[in-house]
C-alpha cells in the first residue's frame, strides 16, 4: 500500500474525511457499522499530524471511547486533503 492510503483503504479515508466535513462526530463503532472500517484511529491521527487537520476527540464512558469531531469554524479552502479525498477539497460543500 502508498502511504498516502496510510494503511487504510480509499473509501475509509474518503469517509472518515466526508463525515468530518459534514460536521459529524464520528467513533469506531460508526466507521465500522457504515464502511466495515477498523483502523479510525490511524486515519485520524494521519488526518492531524501529516495533514494538519484541526480535529478534536472527546472520550466518553466508562470505556473512554473516543469521539471525533472537525473543529467548529474551519475553512474548508484551508485544509489539505488525502489523495483518496481530494475531491472533497474541491467543493464547496461535503458531497
Amino acid at each position: 500500500m502508498t502511504q498516502d492510503n496510510f494503511y487504510s483503504s480509499d473509501s475509509q479515508v474518503f469517509w472518515t474525511c466526508k463525515a468530518l466535513l459534514d460536521l459529524r462526530t464520528i467513533s469506531h463503532k460508526t466507521e465500522i457499522r457504515e464502511v466495515r472500517g477498523w483502523r479510525l484511529g490511524a486515519i485520524i491521527h494521519r488526518l492531524r499530524r501529516h495533514y494538519g487537520w484541526p480535529i478534536l476527540v472527546e472520550y466518553r464512558g466508562p470505556q473512554n471511547v473516543a469521539y471525533y469531531s472537525l473543529k467548529a469554524g474551519i475553512d474548508r479552502a484551508t485544509l489539505r486533503f488525502p489523495r483518496s479525498a481530494r475531491a472533497l477539497g474541491n467543493s464547496g460543500a461535503a458531497q
